[in-house]
């Protein structure tokens, strides 16, 4: 049975166990009709599979997020199967220099979601999801955010079977990492 608790941030040394992989087979690519004024279309192609791990560097992990901001108005939230951490979220609220926040107070996001590759598609996502939006309503938000990426299949699946709405993307948001050229950022609301 997995156990579901909300944790502060001495969580974040097992938060940092809980894998950030996901295999990659396809893709949305973009296609602009007349340089995007006749629309963006997002087309699910095939791709070489490869496997991306969203969490490659030391500078992502979780125990540096503290370094990076005030994280004393986060929420985590993580699963366990027994005393084995399997998941975890981050919930991003009322923090200065998170540029994801745009300065609303009405406005949390979704920093962070994972589940250990052996436990995906058993409901665990949906559990952590489920509790990061409930806590984000308790404080009053009126929208959860949500960054992912063009090649993250199953959390653009995910985003949208939860009522997400994508409202925004970016093709030159990582342009400045080389191995990421390809990705393109899709920004997701979600009303509370």
């Amino acid at each position: 049975m997995i156990d579901y608790r909300q944790m502060d941030e001495s969580c974040l040394p097992w938060y940092d166990k809980i894998s950030m992989r996901v295999n990659i087979s396809r893709i949305y690519h973009l296609e602009k009709t007349d340089r995007g004024l006749g629309g963006i279309r997002l087309i699910e192609t095939p791709v070489a599979p490869y496997v991306k791990d969203f969490c490659p560097g030391e500078e992502e992990r979780a125990q540096q997020w503290s370094k990076r901001f005030d994280i004393r108005n986060w929420a985590f939230f993580m699963a366990f199967d027994g005393q084995r951490p399997v998941g975890a979220a981050a919930v991003a609220f009322r923090t200065p220099g998170v540029h994801m926040l745009a300065g609303r107070e009405d406005l949390a996001v979704l920093w962070d979601i994972r589940v250990e590759e052996a436990y995906k598609g058993q409901g665990i996502g949906q559990g952590l999801f489920d509790r990061a939006a409930g806590w984000a309503k308790r404080q009053g938000c009126r929208q959860l955010k949500i960054e992912c990426q063009n090649n993250n299949l199953p959390a653009i699946r995910f985003y949208h079977k939860q009522g997400a709405v994508l409202c925004a993307l970016d093709e030159y948001a990582y342009c400045d990492e080389p191995a990421c050229r390809q990705e393109v950022q899709l920004i997701w609301y979600l009303d509370l």
